[in-house]
């Protein structure tokens, strides 16, 4: 039985890709007719004309269908920094008091140290 060279194998695998890829596509083209076919009937039953379809695909709110603008996230307001609430003495690492308390706290509070010992005084 003799053995296969790396471009054999390579070729053989590369037919077989291509081979996957074209069944995808017929798969693909195959399961679009009906939604494009339901698309439209939902077009006509609604009396919904391409054009605006095309302007709510492309998120313009010229059309007066559009009831609900989209939230730009440019607007959105920009994450501050928050000051530093907590500090360990020996170390100097800092936590602002939100989200989960880091390690070195929750080591310090099973070690019975009180999480007031570690404010920092301003």
């Amino acid at each position: 039985m003799p053995r296969e060279t790396y471009a054999t194998l390579q070729a053989k695998i590369e037919k077989e890709i291509s081979k996957l890829q074209k069944k995808a596509e017929a798969l693909q083209t195959k399961r679009r007719k009906p939604v494009i076919a339901s698309i439209v009937a939902s077009m006509r039953e609604y009396n919904i004309t391409p054009e605006e379809i095309t302007a709510a695909f492309s998120g313009s709110t010229r059309t007066p269908r559009a009831t609900t603008p989209r939230k730009s996230t440019a607007q959105a307001a920009p994450k501050r920094q928050v000051a530093p609430k907590y500090r360990h003495p020996q170390t100097g690492e800092t936590w602002s008091g939100r989200g989960k308390a880091p390690r070195w706290l929750a080591a310090e509070e099973a070690a019975g140290n009180s999480r007031e010992s570690f404010l920092i005084t301003q």
